[in-house]
């Protein structure tokens, strides 16, 4: 990618976004692997928090008052593996270990595996509870750190995320922010089919939480809502992010098998023109 500024801007973002997705689509072709489909729905919103939004220094991923970014939905790992990369914590090439024999990018999100990945998740549920834990040990030790968790709509069907919830609203912790990918298919059917969630964002309001819902896709929006973060001071915040499984791919987009089937060599390659036919023409794909 050519130089970015400092602070990027919606256009720099969403270039990002399609070198973000052309990564996840070389991984998971290369790999034989999973989850293309909700990866590539979490690109623009992962683009914006690496490259605009999060407090973060590639060359110090430990800095102990760094930004912490939760990837609860830890089967889309090689979304956050290749914004990593595309951020510089390590070398593209490493992706080329993913899902691979002797490789260090596993399947699913493991804390360590890789600079700049904060915990180990994948057990749906997990991440929000993690990041509850993290903003509240922030809030009593005096840290101005922002903790963001993203969730997948699906995950919102297990029990610990609305336990967390209860618990975030409790606490007042106006340091902690999920989003969620509600592309709105699952695993096994439409999330309307499965377990319906609308409202959704009603439902975090009634649990105490300020909600907004916008455009996961549209780059000034995602960057518009992330830099008023908090909210609302006194409470946790939670975006409603309405995507597209598979976005950026014609072929993928919407479709349910999409969740585990991989490309093969010529989708792979037609996908990566498709999506560098897409620049200049507005939007991240």
């Amino acid at each position: 990618m050519p130089m970015m500024s400092k602070n990027p801007s919606v256009d720099e973002l969403d270039g990002v976004a399609r070198e973000i997705r052309k990564s996840i689509v070389r991984m998971i072709t290369k790999a034989k692997a999973s989850h293309i489909g909700g990866s590539l729905s979490a690109a623009d919103i992962l683009a914006a928090l690496y490259f605009r939004i999060l407090s973060i220094d590639p060359k110090d991923p430990e800095d102990g008052g760094r930004d912490i970014f939760i990837l609860s939905k830890g089967h889309c790992c090689s979304a956050l593996y290749a914004a990593l990369a595309e951020r510089g914590f390590f070398q593209k090439g490493k992706l080329d270990e993913f899902c691979a024999n002797g490789g260090s990018l596993w399947g699913h999100v493991s804390r360590g595996c890789a600079p700049g990945v904060e915990a180990t998740t994948g057990s749906l549920g997990h991440g929000l509870p993690i990041g509850l834990g993290m903003a509240i040990a922030a809030k009593r030790s005096n840290q101005k750190r922002k903790i963001v968790v993203m969730l997948s709509d699906g995950e919102c069907d297990e029990g610990s995320v609305w336990e967390a919830a209860l618990c975030a609203a409790h606490f007042r912790l106006d340091n902690l922010t999920i989003i969620i990918d509600y592309n709105k298919i699952q695993s096994f059917g439409s999330v309307k089919e499965v377990m319906n969630l609308d409202p959704l964002a009603g439902k975090w309001k009634s649990f105490g939480w300020e909600a907004r819902e916008i455009d996961g896709h549209d780059m000034g929006q995602v960057v518009g809502v992330l830099e008023k973060l908090p909210l609302a001071a006194g409470k946790p915040s939670v975006i409603v992010a309405n995507t597209i499984k598979g976005k950026g791919i014609s072929f993928m987009e919407n479709k349910l098998e999409w969740h585990y089937k991989s490309p093969t060599p010529e989708q792979c390659e037609a996908a990566i023109r498709e999506l560098d036919n897409a620049k200049g023409k507005g939007g991240s794909a």
